[in-house]
């Protein structure tokens, strides 16, 4: 079993900054892909941006140029850097932790943090 533990989510106003952090219970090293998917208001939850146990970096064309993701290894510890945030960028954001395994992909989550853009 995995925890996820996010932190990091608040209030803040357009073009302003916050960085989300995304613990884990163990070691992130031998995860397939560790990511922040985020769920607006009414709708879908949907990819932000991932990173991938060879460090390949996935962005979304919304957030791309904006946002970024990283990894501390020796803290178990994913982060995402948003900048310049629009009032769109509004949502429970989540992180994500995949392993391959026998049977296929096994996801696991974090219970979610609260970003609101507002001004």
């Amino acid at each position: 079993q995995v925890q996820l533990v996010e932190s990091g989510g608040g209030l803040v106003q357009p073009g302003g900054s916050l960085r989300l952090s995304c613990a884990a219970s163990r070691s992130i090293s031998g995860f397939y892909e560790m990511g922040w998917y985020r769920q607006p208001p009414g709708k879908q939850r949907e990819v932000v941006a991932h990173i991938s146990s060879g460090s390949t970096i996935t962005y979304a064309d919304s957030v791309k140029g904006r946002f970024t993701i990283s990894q501390d290894i020796s803290k178990n510890t994913v982060y995402l850097q948003m900048d310049s945030l629009k009032l769109e960028d509004t949502a429970v954001y989540y992180c994500n932790a995949a392993l391959l395994e026998i049977g296929g992909r096994r996801d696991y989550w974090g219970q979610g943090t609260q970003v609101t853009v507002s001004s």
